[in-house]
């Protein structure tokens, strides 16, 4: 999926470019930063993204800066990382992390298709919840007209992983100082009900097996 734009250079065996490898990180994220250039001003917007197929949905309002300016068909790109561990090495030089992260490089379009959107939408939601959209109210048409959904076809894209223990000099191994990793976990919690929640209403049991994965 890489070209040289996209092309890991800095410790290059790190870089991956097999669909499979770019889009489980994109689908283990939830959280995307889109960068672009606004009247010769970079951004980095983060915001709620989801993969279908080959394509890249993001949705917000319809005056939204970030998806009019997409929707112009402009150069640009978003990114997703985790992190699995920070590494603490014997130097402060060679401390580091363990992460798996993605670059993507695209055009963005505007889908106008209600059918279309809706379904972008539904991805959306479910990527966050399974099985969330069929349990709550779907969108009406005051806030599908409020809502812009822009599809990013993935033209070129790169990984790039780190999943390794801590590397120091040859001679800072004889230093007291401690030195490994600390692992990161970034796990759902017990779900908090709403205080207005109709009395009667328990949590679902898709919300329950989402947060005991």
């Amino acid at each position: 999926m890489a070209n040289e734009k996209s092309k890991v250079k800095r410790v290059p065996k790190r870089g991956r470019y097999d669909k499979e490898t770019i889009h489980g990180i994109l689908d283990n994220n939830r959280i995307c930063h889109v960068a672009f250039i606004h009247q010769g001003v970079p951004f980095s917007i983060p915001t709620i993204y989801a993969r279908d197929e080959n394509k890249i949905y993001l949705h917000g309002a319809s005056v939204s800066r970030m998806l009019v300016e997409l929707d112009k068909g402009i150069d640009m790109c978003l990114s997703v990382a985790s992190v699995e561990a920070l590494v603490l090495a014997r130097s402060a030089f060679h401390h580091s992390m363990n992460y798996h992260s993605a670059v993507v490089f695209g055009k963005g379009k505007s889908i106008e298709d209600e059918k279309e959107k809706l379904h972008a939408l539904k991805v959306i939601t479910e990527k966050l919840v399974p099985g969330r959209w069929e349990d709550a109210r779907q969108p009406n048409p005051i806030e599908m007209k409020a809502t812009k959904v822009i599809a990013i076809e993935i033209e070129d894209a790169s990984a790039k992983i780190r999943n390794e223990g801590v590397g120091d000099e040859k001679e800072d191994y004889d230093l007291d100082v401690w030195a490994g990793l600390v692992p990161i976990n970034n796990d759902l919690q017990a779900p908090i009900s709403d205080d207005k929640l109709k009395e009667g209403i328990e949590i679902p049991d898709y919300i329950k097996k989402l947060v005991e994965k």
